[in-house]
């Protein structure tokens, strides 16, 4: 939101040569009043704007001369200078239109002068000879064609030179073309000079009178030899590939307009146009004209791409309107179709394709203009169910998939033209139930969703026929389409089709009824839907709609909103009656309404849909509700509910005091968002709120400024304007303290990275003021020291996120943030950062960059830098900022460069040191930070010189010092120490075999150290350079750091990512010297030339992924610098570059240094690297060469010396296939590519295998997309058969001929069988296509072949290839073809009596059978009479086969996937027969079931100790059908156990798990439904009264998965049924079988315990509810379960037992936590809510999220729903701790327990004593070496905002009067306590280094909070005393730092 500022208008000032300006001096008039005179004054501006006022002036000045002017020599001379300025001009100048405009206006008797003028100097222009001046002359031409008279005229005059001239060109700019080849950017030059040409060629031909006549056809015409010229020309550049396809296509158009003007006559020109496309022309019919300049369209071999072109020219050159060229012209359109048709076969690089489709649509346009006059002949040619139709429906359904957004938008446009064709050929009839357009409707209906086409095409079909009859075959429609909106790629094609539905469907209503009551059948149909989604549907489905759907619905039927609110207020009110009457329902069942009316209200304010803020929307919704969306537990509705706040459709509304109010209350909960997303809304929308306050201030400003005495009514505001501005001011101000109050010590990244977001948007908006503009607010008068100093403490963050908003904040505050500093402090900060450009921490070098840069930026550098500076520079004091800038970056780099230098020295001697003391990549991190906020106009160019050239070889130092561990065979474990001279023996060997060109001491000495490696620091430190003697690196201390192999890698690999950054960065940024001499650059071609050296070494040898993969990142920068770069050399590097490395790869060289292993490491990158940065404009030729020979170099070979290249290839091709750099261009290699990959994987050796699987994954990623479905096999990454094999024809035969080789070889009977690996990779792509009902007749690219070899596939010896021939089988069959396909496959199976049959066979066709029947189930026409009657016939069919699933059949496998498809069979089944009619046992099914279980080891058992494959998959299978037989005995029996082979008892006593888990599972279902109330009778009879068996169970169950579900039975179970039996069943008291389910959950870690715990709490619960006079005997047992709650809290158990302890919480709320009458002890009570408390921290979404539901539950009971005003609400956990603080506060003065309470609240105030223990540790411990430990990172728990509502709590309720205050010795206790804390705390303090919080963070921070939370118990203990008044309530937590320090902590100034 905000104004935008006009852009200002750039006009390039005119001039004229100096003979002109001497002519007009001559003949200007001493008045100055001529026209010579204006014209002077004219040229001698520099400003064009102000030239135009002058060029207006010329014509009114001409017309007041007479008719002897025209002899005047001084507007002869004027006229002639005015020609000349306008040729001058550039095409884009407006003066060049505002002079023709003006000359349009020329006098009469003026224009035959003005004329001869213009047509002299044109001449002129026309005769130039320099090249690169045509492209002016062109452009100048074209510019007098374009509604200049004089100009058009001119051109008349000259057509003849004009004509030559542009043949003459286009020869030249085709010659220089050709000779320039390899220089592309004068390539693209001229090829736009050529494009110019060609199209002012066709201008001519298309607006120049001449050419309507006849006169000029003739062979001896100078024009007509002209004409011909231009036709050969524009020939050749038709058939010229090398050129730009845009320039062939324009020649394809002057071709046929040239034709078109040209031959004669003009009936025949269809004929001859149709012969060229058909490439069938008669040379003897033709005139010699049209041969000498076309010969090649005539005689020769035409290029695809040059007949693509012709038809786009046939398209779009003649006139097909009116039937104007006959039947002739009718047989040319659909010549063009065919040859259209025939070529979109062919043609498959992505641009031609794009283009094919464009000249299709281009087509079906030409062929509505020729129906609606066509003949009869035509009309059938071109109807719905004609051939060409047909065909270009083909074309549809196999493109409106493409991932190319423009040629799906064609095929929507080629699809709604043929539905205008058709209408045309019905003649005006009924076109409705026309045949076609049913069965077009029907076919698109049965499409799946996921099909984006389908949006479309129905969209277009709604236009065409209405959409009534779309409802009529299906009214759920809408709620079909807004299912799909979760899908973000789907949302915006089902939003667009939505709106196209419902805008139809008001048009059809509104017309059919005259009355009103059309509007509620509206409403149902379309804002019904909407409203279920928007209250039912999932998170994203309800965003999407909201983004995209109800904005457009409001917008079209503003007056719905009315309707909805109307509905969403009446289901919230009737919800929330319910929750009141029923607290134990809770909230949740509101959310939905709550947040759907805040969407609606939303979209409303945001559209201009309500009136105003105050008027309108306040009215519709409370102010508890938006309190309570603005902390609701949904993100969705708290985003909505700001977004109700902050968005308006008026930039200047004002906003109320209540809005302010609501913002403010917002901002204190929310800032804490998890979801970065949620995060990025809340800023935006807070920035939308400051832009309006702003802007609506400047109206108020105005009106403040008002000199008018009258006040009448304003609609802006009700107030006086200085009230709003006070309130504005003033909410303002309160925000930035809570933005400041936010950044505490502790927060959370999300907190920090929010107020610092949202504080740099107050900063943006609020700007410093610039003249007298008004501004109501400047954050800089709101910051003090304490608030600088929190945003510089702001650079420690761990993340770089926080530091880069901290250092943008800072630079907005620049004005105000050096008045902060002092000179020590300055230096201080200097040093901190220096000590950190050396930290063995990677994240400490990032804050030494952003530190330095700040000192840099403010001008705050020490003064000992200067002497890095000579004493010109560093005496210039009257400097700009941006000098000042570049002055103190360059001090920095060579301080910098200095310490590195010496470094870098002490490196070469020893490595191992260098690691662990100062690993060099911090300095030069720093050095390239500084670099890159440096501006690019560099004023002291002498200085940078040496500096950059010695930055270069300190890079190239650097780098050869760390290279040999990147570059060795194994970087990850390499360090050179061993205990024992033995070993380090053989670690020289090893060292020597792994590098052994390498001469580094590192290397070629392995050490021999003691057991734990270290070394002093001393003598280290005494060499480190220091800037000020006076502030010395800490070095008198002996500080030891053990060397460890991780230490020593990211010190290399870091090493160099960080030197290929640099000079990647230095090429992009520096200014390069064309020649050595020049001034003005910085890097000569030769340094540029040796960084690319450079970057080849290194990407080519390099081993470890973090180094190569960040040398891509510079190597990328150099590559885009070299191809913008005008020097030819440099320009051609990258291309020498990659031949140069084919050429290494090709020559397959032991001795190449190139890596084989870790994926070629480097290789691809480089490659990478060299063909992204090519123009994607040009021809892309680097990348058809580079793809041509790595795919000839990754197909299969014999030769194993090949096989390394073969590698190679492999690797880079899936680098290649995976770069989206390359987009479409890419595509025409990935058959090659997929063959390769599918090849490579049947070659023996492992390494090409390995790369072609890698392969294959880059490419079935790239063909169907990213994985958007969990789901592997879902449609949304799935494609159709046409469209596959579409795209990619050449896999067509080749997945076809390696299928059937794999088919008719893996069931041999030869030998081994064949597993053929290739069939894995084959059935993988197979399974993702799917035969579509659109795909037609055509049986070219049919999927019917495969078939059978897949079914074969389904044989083979290996399992998993069987299952994947399964899942492949299914979508190659329609769905009504499946049961056809059943009863074939279960045909081949064999019978009982075969006595030869193969198991595999049996297996590979069962699968087949059951995924088929599964498909088929789970279609959506499942309950019809045909699905029935259809599986009567399969299960007829299977009773046959029923032997495979007896002991009849050995093999288990076979007999589990048999018992598989038996037991989908009766699910189907019982799924179709709604009517419970017994299908099942009319055939005699459930009598074959009960034999084969009673037949079956369930009831026999099996041989002891028996073993067999498959058992159990078997057992399963076999369980699964039985629990299947009981439930269908039961309920045929009513009841009642009869007929049933086996019971449930039988299964749960198995001695097998798997039975007894799965009978387990299918009881638990049932006992889980039955005690939600969702079972539809309650819980079975057959499953009543069995608590004594699973209590028996539970004691022998030593399986931990049965017992698990054994546990949650009895949870789900009445504990009054069961637990009364537990001692004469197992033999334990009530109490001692709580103690054994304690026990459980006290010693399990795992899911048992958690389902322990939830048990043992029922079981307690229960205890306590019946037992209430025996409570005192389980006392200990209570205990016990406190303390078993608390430990199960602790943050490293898994997520799964604290849900499990919420849970539990919850359930127990009203019982232990919120009882008015406490059973607990208050200390027993209070660590509950302390757990509460903890789970509301944590740092797990899911556990923050359920604690608060225990939270909603405490807060909603009968005592304490009074306590908040958020009682039965569902909150967010950042609100939950406070309310529950609150509740907890209030029942503590309920029980009457503040006194005693008060201690234990003080100790959670105060922190547990660990945690100054950890301080103290911390303090004194040897740093550890775990280099990327970020220490207390904290995502959400934020300890000083627990202590901060803790503490405003506690005073409110001690400052109620008639509580009993604690024992003096309590408060003595606590203050001694507290004052002891308070010494150590000062002591620590004081032994922190100077800038401690820069240097030691960590440490620094838990002082902090510590610090803070002693200041709390502090001010709560001088309250107690009475030693504070009242105003000690007011204060806050977070006083400034220095205050509290000055109020209790004295500590040294070293500790600020």
């Amino acid at each position: 939101m905000g104004v935008k500022k006009k852009k200002e208008m750039q006009v390039a000032a005119l001039t004229i040569c100096h003979q002109d300006l001497e002519t007009l001096k001559s003949f200007a008039d001493v008045e100055g009043k001529n026209l010579a005179s204006l014209l002077l004054h004219c040229v001698q501006l520099t400003d064009g704007v102000l030239q135009i006022h002058y060029i207006k002036q010329i014509v009114p000045l001409l017309e007041k001369a007479d008719k002897n002017g025209m002899c005047d020599p001084t507007i002869q001379s004027c006229l002639d200078i005015l020609a000349g300025i306008y040729l001058s001009l550039s095409l884009k100048n407006p003066l060049k239109k505002v002079l023709a405009s003006s000359l349009n206006s020329l006098p009469e008797f003026f224009l035959p002068e003005a004329m001869h003028r213009f047509t002299s100097r044109l001449r002129e222009e026309l005769n130039t000879t320099d090249l690169y001046s045509y492209r002016k002359v062109t452009d100048n031409i074209s510019s007098c064609m374009e509604n200049f008279n004089l100009g058009r005229a001119s051109v008349n005059n000259l057509l003849k030179n004009v004509l030559h001239f542009l043949q003459k060109s286009l020869i030249e700019i085709l010659e220089e073309n050709r000779k320039c080849a390899g220089n592309h950017i004068i390539q693209t030059q001229l090829m736009n000079d050529l494009l110019v040409g060609i199209r002012v060629s066709m201008m001519l031909v298309q607006k120049v009178q001449d050419f309507q006549g006849n006169l000029w056809k003739t062979s001896d015409s100078p024009i007509w030899q002209n004409m011909c010229g231009l036709l050969s020309i524009f020939t050749k550049v038709l058939s010229d590939d090398d050129l730009l396809q845009t320039v062939q296509s324009t020649s394809g158009l002057a071709i046929i307009l040239f034709i078109k003007t040209m031959f004669h006559p003009s009936e025949k020109i269809p004929h001859l146009i149709s012969s060229v496309l058909l490439r069938s022309v008669d040379c003897t019919s033709v005139p010699e004209w049209f041969m000498s300049s076309c010969r090649s369209l005539c005689c020769g071999d035409i290029s695809q791409s040059a007949v693509l072109f012709l038809c786009q020219g046939t398209l779009a050159m003649l006139d097909w309107q009116n039937g104007s060229m006959g039947r002739s012209g009718e047989a040319l359109l659909l010549d063009t179709a065919h040859v259209l048709f025939t070529l979109s076969s062919q043609i498959k690089e992505p641009t031609l394709e794009m283009f094919l489709s464009r000249i299709l649509a281009s087509w079906t346009n030409s062929a509505i203009q020729v129906l609606e006059s066509s003949s009869p002949s035509l009309t059938d040619s071109l109807n719905g169910n004609s051939s060409i139709v047909g065909r270009l429906l083909e074309y549809v359904y196999t493109h409106w998939e493409h991932p190319l957004d423009a040629l799906r938008h064609q095929t929507k446009i080629m699809f709604k033209n043929l539905l205008q064709m058709h209408r045309l050929t019905v003649e005006g009839a009924d076109f409705v139930p026309d045949p076609f357009f049913v069965e077009l409707t029907e076919s698109l209906l049965r499409l799946e969703w996921h099909i984006k086409g389908k949006y479309t095409c129905l969209g277009c079909l709604v236009e065409c026929i209405g959409v009534e009859h779309i409802l009529a075959i299906d009214k759920t429609i809408p709620s079909q389409i807004l299912e799909v909106m979760g899908d973000q790629s789907l949302v915006p094609y089902a939003s667009d089709l939505l709106e196209t539905m419902f805008r139809n469907h008001k048009s059809h209503l509104k017309s059919q009824t005259a009355e009103s009551s059309w509007i509620d059948q509206w409403h149902e149909t379309w804002v019904s839907p909407l409203l279920f989604i928007l209250c039912e549907g999932n998170l994203d489905q309800k965003s999407y709609v909201i983004d995209y759907y109800l904005p457009k619905l409001l917008s079209y039927s503003p007056e719905s909103l009315q309707y909805m609110v109307k509905i969403l207020q009446t289901s919230i009110d009737a919800k929330t009656g319910q929750e009141q009457s029923f607290p134990s329902l809770g909230s949740c069942n509101s959310r939905g309404a709550l947040g759907a009316l805040m969407a609606c209200l939303r979209i409303a304010r945001a559209h201009g849909h309500l009136q105003s803020a105050t008027d309108t929307w306040e009215n519709l919704v409370s102010d508890a509700r938006i309190k309570q969306g603005l902390i609701h537990q949904h993100c969705q509705i708290r985003i909505d509910t700001l977004g109700l706040l902050c968005e308006s459709n008026r930039s200047t509304e004002i906003v109320s005091m209540e809005e302010m109010q609501w913002i403010q209350f917002f901002i204190t909960y929310n800032l804490n968002s998890q979801s970065p997303g949620v995060r990025q809304q809340i800023c935006s929308l807070l920035k939308k709120l400051f832009c309006r306050i702003q802007e609506s201030s400047q109206v108020l400003y105005k009106l403040e400024q008002s000199k008018s005495k009258r006040e009448p009514e304003n609609e802006l505001t009700k107030q006086h304007p200085s009230v709003s501005l006070q309130q504005y001011k003033n909410f303002m101000s309160s925000i930035c303290n809570s933005l400041f109050e936010a950044l505490f010590a502790g927060s959370s990244y999300s907190t920090r990275f929010s107020a610092l977001t949202i504080l740099g948007s107050i900063a943006e908006v609020f700007h410093v003021p610039e003249g007298r503009i008004y501004t109501v607010y400047q954050l800089s008068h709101d910051i003090d020291v304490g608030r600088f100093q929190t945003l510089m403490e702001c650079f420690t963050s761990t993340f770089e996120d926080v530091k880069i908003l901290a250092f943008d904040l800072l630079m907005k505050l620049s004005k105000t943030a050096v008045h902060f500093q002092d000179s020590e402090k300055l230096q201080g900060l200097f040093q901190a950062a220096l000590e950190l450009s050396t930290s063995t921490k990677p994240y400490d070098c990032v804050t030494a960059s952003y530190l330095l840069n700040f000192l840099i930026w403010q001008d705050a550098l020490p003064s000992s830098l200067s002497a890095y500076l000579t004493q010109q520079v560093a005496c210039d004091n009257g400097d700009t900022p941006a000098a000042v800038v570049e002055r103190n970056t360059l001090m920095v780099i060579k301080c910098l460069m200095e310490n590195l230098e010496e470094e870098v020295s002490q490196a070469e001697n020893s490595l191992l040191q260098a690691a662990a003391a100062f690993p060099m990549y911090g300095r030069v991190h720093c050095i390239t930070g500084a670099l890159q906020k440096l501006s690019l106009n560099l004023q002291l160019v002498s200085e940078w010189r040496p500096v950059v050239e010695k930055l270069l070889l300190m890079s190239y130092r650097l780098s050869t010092v760390v290279s040999p561990v990147i570059q060795s065979s194994s970087p990850e474990g390499l360090i050179p120490m061993d205990t024992d001279s033995e070993s380090a023996s053989r670690l020289h060997m090893i060292l020597n075999e792994i590098q052994p060109r390498d001469t580094n001491d590192y290397f070629n000495q392995a050490k021999i150290l003691k057991e734990h490696d270290s070394f002093d620091m001393k003598d280290l430190n005494a060499s480190v350079v220091n800037i000020d003697t006076s502030t010395e690196i800490k070095g008198k201390e002996v500080k030891t750091c053990d060397v460890t192999a991780q230490m020593v890698l990211v010190c290399c690999w870091r090493s160099m990512k960080e030197v290929a950054l640099l000079l990647g960065m230095l090429c992009q940024l520096l200014p390069m010297q064309p020649v050595p001499e020049s001034s003005d650059g910085l890097l000569t071609v030769e340094q540029v030339k040796e960084i690319g050296d450079y970057f080849k070494q290194h990407l080519l040898q390099s081993r470890h992924r973090g180094a190569f993969e960040l040398a891509y990142t510079g190597f990328v920068k150099l590559t885009e610098v070299l191809n913008r770069c005008p020097n030819v050399s440099l320009q051609k590097l990258p291309e020498q570059w990659l031949w140069s490395v084919l050429e290494e790869i090709k020559c397959s060289d032991p001795s190449s240094k190139l890596c084989a292993t870790r994926r070629s490491a480097g290789i691809p990158f480089y490659i990478q690297a060299l063909l992204a940065s090519e123009p994607k404009k040009g021809r892309m030729d680097l990348l058809k060469i580079t793809m041509k020979e790595l795919i000839s170099l990754a197909g299969p070979t014999d030769d194993i010396q090949s096989t390394v290249p073969q590698v190679h290839a492999l690797n880079i091709l899936r680098a290649l296939f995976r770069d989206t750099r390359l987009g479409e261009n890419i595509i025409p290699y990935v058959a090659d590519g997929a063959k390769a990959a599918i090849l490579g994987f049947t070659s023996p050796v492992w390494a090409v295998r390995n790369s072609s699987t890698l392969l294959f994954s880059a490419l079935i990623t790239r063909i169907f997309g990213v994985k958007r479905a969990k789901d592997e096999h879902s449609k949304t990454n799935r494609m159709t058969g046409r469209e596959f094999f579409s795209r990619f024809p050449e896999l067509y035969p080749f997945l076809l001929k390696q299928l059937e080789t794999v088919a008719n070889t893996v069931d041999s009977d030869m030998g081994e069988p064949n597993r053929h690996p290739s069939m894995f990779l084959l059935l993988l792509v197979l399974e993702r296509l799917y035969a579509s009902p659109m795909d037609g007749t055509s049986s070219a690219l049919s999927m019917g072949p495969f078939v059978p070899f897949i079914v074969r596939c389904g044989h083979s010896p290996v399992y998993h290839s069987r299952e994947m021939a399964a899942r492949a089988l299914v979508p190659f069959v329609m769905i009504d073809h499946i049961p056809n396909t059943i009863r074939t496959l279960l045909s081949t199976l064999p019978s009982c009596t075969d006595q030869c049959f193969r198991q595999n066979h049996i297996h590979g066709t069962l699968l087949q059978v059951f995924h088929l029947l599964q498909a088929y189930s789970d279609s959506k026409h499942g309950t019809n009479s045909d699905f029935q009657h259809e599986l009567t016939d399969i299960t007829v069919c299977t009773k046959a086969k029923l032997w495979l699933a007896k002991r009849q059949n050995p093999c288990l496998v076979t007999r589990a996937v048999c018992i598989d498809i038996l037991f989908l069979l009766t699910c189907c089944l019982n799924k179709s027969a709604k009517d419970n009619q017994p299908v099942l046992e009319s055939l005699g099914f459930w009598e074959e079931v009960r034999g084969i279980i009673s037949g079956s080891e369930l009831i026999t058992g099996f041989p002891w100790a028996f073993k067999a494959p498959g058992l159990p998959q078997y057992l399963q299978s076999l369980t699964r059908l039985a629990i299947a037989a009981v439930w269908a005995a039961a309920a045929k029996s009513g009841e009642r156990e009869r007929n049933v082979p086996i019971s449930f008892s039988q299964l749960l006593e198995s001695a097998f798990p798997e039975v007894r888990s799965l009978t387990l599972e299918a009881l638990l279902e049932k006992f889980l439904a039955a005690a939600s109330g969702l079972g539809e009778k309650g819980l079975p009879p057959l499953l009543c009264n069995m608590g004594e068996k699973f209590l028996l169970l539970a004691m022998k169950e030593n399986h931990p998965e049965c017992f698990c579900k054994i546990l949650k039975i009895l949870h789900c179970m009445d504990p009054g049924e069961w637990l009364p039996q537990t001692e004469h069943c197992v033999h334990l008291t009530p109490k001692e079988f709580l103690i054994w389910t304690m026990d459980i959950a006290s010693n399990e870690r795992s899911e048992i315990q958690s389902v322990a715990l939830r048990l043992a709490s029922k079981v307690i619960s229960h205890h306590m509810q019946t037992c209430v006079e025996n409570r005192e005997l389980i006392a200990a047992e209570l205990k016990q379960w406190v303390q078993l709650v608390i430990l199960s809290c602790e943050d490293h158990l898994p997520t799964e037992s604290r849900l499990a302890v919420v849970e539990v919480l919850t359930s127990t709320t009203p019982l232990f936590l919120t009882n008015p009458h406490p059973i607990l002890e208050l200390q027993d009570t209070l660590a509950l809510w302390k757990c509460v408390l903890t789970l509301l921290q944590s740092e797990e979404q899911a556990v923050r999220d359920a604690a608060t539901e225990t939270v909603t539950t405490a807060m909603s009971q009968e005592n304490t729903c009074q306590s908040t005003e958020f009682a039965f609400c569902q909150v967010d956990a950042s609100i939950a701790l406070a309310l529950a603080l609150a509740v907890l506060c209030d029942l503590l003065q309920q029980w009457d327990q503040l006194a005693p309470g008060l201690p234990i609240l003080l100790g959670w105030l105060l922190g547990e004593s660990d945690d100054l223990v950890a301080c103290v540790e911390s303090m004194h411990q040897v740093e550890e070496d775990y280099l990327f430990e970020k220490a207390e990172v904290n995502f959400w728990a934020e300890t000083l905002l627990f202590v901060k509502y803790l503490c405003k709590h506690l005073f409110c309720l001690l400052s109620k009067s008639g509580w009993r205050p604690p024992s003096p010795e309590m408060l003595c206790h606590l203050q001694r306590m507290v004052s002891e804390q308070c010494h150590l705390l000062s002591q620590l303090f004081r032994e922190l280094p100077p800038a401690a919080e820069f240097v030691k963070t960590v440490e620094f921070t838990r002082l902090r909070i510590q610090e803070e939370r002693t200041l709390a118990c502090l001010r709560l203990l001088a309250f107690l005393e009475g030693k504070e008044g009242e105003d000690t309530l007011v204060l806050s937590v977070w006083d400034s730092y220095a205050e509290a320090r000055q109020l209790t902590l004295p500590r040294t100034e070293a500790a600020c």
